[in-house]
C-alpha cells in the first residue's frame, strides 16, 4: 500500500499475472491503480492522460457504488462523481491517487466557471489541459489547466457551445504552438441528443475559440469521444466512438489533409466494440511511427484490446487481447501512453466481479512483440 492524498478510503497498487496476447513473448502486466470500498472507479476516457517520460498522470471519476440491474452502471447517480488523478513515477508499476481541490467543479464546491482573462502558454513546461462536461446533452462544458504536471490547477473556465444545443467536452487536444491549439469535442445533435464530433481552435491561448469543422456527417445514432493524433504539419487522424443502434457499435477513423479544415472517413479499424453503446478509443502515435489504438470490448469475453497500424491508419493488425477476464460488460474507457522504454501503459476501469465495486487498472505491454505490420 502506498501513501495517498485524500483522507478517506484506501487504494492498492499491486502487480498481478496477466493473459498474454497471441504472438507476444511476454504476458502483459496488470496493475490495480485504485480500489476503494464503496466506490465506483470509472471512465478515464472522460478525463485525460499526460506523460513525461516515465511519469504518467491520468484522471478518472470516483463515484459511489450502488448495485443495480446488470444492464446499467452500478453507481449512485444522486451522489457526485468526484475527480481523481492517478500518478506514476515509474512507468506505471506503482501509482498514487490525488484529489486536487482545484479540480472540483462548481457542483462539488469548486468555483463558478469564469471567462479566461490571461492566455495559456501551451508550450510551458509541465502544461496540461483538461476539458470536461457536466451533462452530455445539456452542458455546460468547462476547462482547467495546470503548469506543474497536474499538481495544482487553474479554473474552472468557460468553454463555448459554438451555437450548438450543447457541447460535451472531454480531453482531446493537439498543440500547434505557444498560444495555438486544436480541441476536439462532441456537440449534441440537432434533436438535442448525443452526438457529433467537431474540431475547434484557439490562437490566443484560450481567450477565444472558433469552430473549425465537423468530423463526419450527423449520425443516426451517435459519433462521440474523438481521440486525435497529428501525423504531419497538415495531416491529422482521429478515432471516434460510433453507435448505429442497440446492436451495432464500432470505431471509425477520420483524416484531414488540410490541418483540420475538412475531414473524410479513412476506415473502420474496429468493426465492433461489444454492444452496450460501445467503447471509446484511445489513439496514440508510438515512437517508431506506428499508430496504437486501444479500447474496451463489452461482449463476452469482456476485455481490453489493442490494434496497431504501420501505415498511418490505412490498415490495422488483428485484435491484440491485453486481458479478457472482465466479470461484466461495464469495462474500458481506456487512456494510453508510451514509456521511455517503448512499452505501453493502458489505463481503464474494470469489473473484477459483476456485483462489486469497479476498480481502476492499468496494463503494461510491449507493442514490439505483436502486430508490427498493418494488414
Amino acid at each position: 500500500m502506498m501513501k495517498h492524498s485524500f483522507a478517506a478510503g484506501w487504494f492498492m497498487c499491486v502487480l498481478v499475472s496477466g493473459l498474454g496476447a497471441a504472438g507476444q513473448t511476454a504476458a502483459p502486466e496488470h496493475v490495480v491503480v485504485y480500489r476503494e470500498a464503496g466506490r465506483f472507479g470509472g471512465w478515464p476516457a472522460n478525463h485525460g492522460i499526460w506523460s513525461w517520460g516515465d511519469e504518467i498522470v491520468f484522471g478518472f471519476s470516483a463515484a459511489y457504488f450502488q448495485l443495480k440491474s446488470p444492464e446499467v452502471h452500478p453507481y449512485d447517480s444522486t451522489k457526485p462523481e468526484e475527480p481523481r488523478l492517478a500518478r506514476s513515477l515509474d512507468g506505471g508499476k506503482t501509482w498514487s491517487i490525488e484529489a486536487p481541490p482545484s479540480l472540483l467543479p462548481q457542483e462539488q464546491g469548486g468555483p463558478v466557471a469564469v471567462p479566461l482573462r490571461e492566455p495559456m502558454n501551451f508550450l510551458q513546461p509541465g502544461f496540461v489541459l483538461t476539458v470536461r462536461f457536466n451533462d452530455a446533452n445539456k452542458g455546460p462544458s468547462r476547462f482547467w489547466f495546470s503548469t506543474d504536471r497536474g499538481h495544482t490547477w487553474q479554473g474552472a473556465f468557460e468553454f463555448p457551445v459554438f451555437e450548438q444545443p450543447a457541447v460535451a467536452a472531454r480531453t482531446d487536444y493537439v498543440i500547434n504552438g505557444e498560444h495555438d491549439a486544436f480541441v476536439f469535442v462532441t456537440a449534441a445533435k440537432k434533436n438535442g441528443r448525443e452526438g457529433r464530433p467537431l474540431c475547434v481552435r484557439t490562437t490566443d491561448g484560450g481567450l477565444s475559440w472558433k469552430f473549425v469543422s465537423w468530423i463526419g456527417e450527423e449520425p443516426e445514432g451517435f459519433a462521440i469521444m474523438p481521440s486525435t493524433v497529428r501525423l504531419s504539419p497538415q495531416r491529422m487522424v482521429t478515432a471516434v466512438r460510433v453507435r448505429g443502434d442497440a446492436q451495432h457499435d464500432w470505431i471509425d477513423l477520420y483524416e484531414t489533409g488540410d490541418n483540420g479544415a475538412q475531414w473524410k472517413l479513412l476506415g473502420r479499424p474496429v468493426p465492433f466494440t461489444g454492444g452496450k453503446g460501445g467503447n471509446p478509443p484511445s489513439l496514440i502515435r508510438l515512437k517508431d511511427g506506428r499508430l496504437c489504438l486501444t479500447y474496451g470490448f463489452r461482449s463476452p469475453p469482456f476485455s481490453i484490446r489493442a490494434r496497431l497500424s504501420a501505415d498511418e491508419g490505412r490498415t490495422w493488425s488483428d485484435d491484440i487481447v491485453l486481458r479478457s477476464d472482465g466479470a461484466a460488460w461495464d469495462i474500458g474507457y481506456v487512456r494510453t501512453a508510451q514509456r521511455t522504454d517503448g512499452k505501453i501503459v493502458t489505463a481503464y476501469y474494470f469489473p473484477e466481479k459483476a456485483a462489486t465495486e469497479r476498480i481502476i487498472a492499468a496494463t503494461i505491454w510491449d507493442p514490439g512483440a505483436v502486430g508490427s505490420r498493418g494488414r
